[in-house]
């Protein structure tokens, strides 16, 4: 009997533009996926904890951490050019900002026991990184949250709960004492380690090291190596 089910725990963080990139890279890998079901788990993570609340703006984070903004050009156009190979149209525009992610994942960790976490990390992503909406103002989340039924006074309780806080240090401290130092991180079954956005390729190859799709007959076909048929 074949393996029922694969998990892939993903290490993330909603200021970590990568993350989406490889966010859409699995999603793409999961459509081809014809063999055991997938089950998906998010996890937190935080690129920048010391990140004031207020966040920068986007000059000033740029030139803060790599010096120029010129420096970086690079980077961002390449980001750029692979967000829209996967569907997502990066802004890193002057109105982009950056912030602390603590409370977003308060947020998420919540919505993941009430089965959204994946919409809710979706809406997070986009509005970060492509309608430059600022997460650390709360009108901002406020509205997000609106739309799965959540009013300002669940949102600033979650936010402001400390309990969940330290839950969510905690797995960040996990995830870093189990060796992830950069995010994306993927986990296949506990058994291999994906880091980075790589291409859908390489989660459908760990996939099928672990739950090979069977083939229940054979008929008369070429072969790949000789190329007789």
């Amino acid at each position: 009997m074949g393996l029922e089910k694969i998990t892939v725990d993903v290490v993330s963080d909603v200021a970590c533009p990568w993350c989406y990139v490889g966010k859409r890279r699995l999603e793409q890998a999961l459509k081809e996926w014809k063999g055991a079901e997938v089950e998906v788990h998010w996890h937190p993570y935080q690129l920048d904890p010391n990140m004031p609340k207020d966040g920068f703006t986007r000059d000033e984070y740029l030139v803060n951490k790599f010096g120029s903004i010129e420096k970086v050009r690079a980077m961002t156009d390449h980001l750029t050019t692979v967000g829209k190979e996967v569907g997502i149209d990066f802004d890193f525009s002057e109105k982009w900002t950056s912030v602390n992610t603590l409370h977003l994942h308060q947020l998420l960790h919540v919505a993941g026991h009430e089965g959204f976490k994946d919409q809710l990390k979706e809406r997070f992503l986009k509005a970060y990184f492509v309608d430059l909406n600022p997460l650390n103002d709360n009108q901002v989340v406020y509205k997000i949250l609106a739309d799965f039924n959540w009013d300002t006074t669940k949102v600033d309780q979650i936010m402001a709960d400390e309990a969940i806080a330290k839950k969510v240090k905690e797995q960040i401290a996990h995830s870093q004492s189990i060796g992830v130092t950069g995010v994306p991180f993927f986990i296949i079954n506990n058994e291999f380690g994906i880091s980075g956005a790589q291409p859908s390729s390489v989660f459908l190859e760990a996939f099928n090291k672990l739950a090979p799709i069977e083939t229940i007959a054979d008929g008369e076909s070429c072969d790949q190596i000789t190329g007789e048929c």
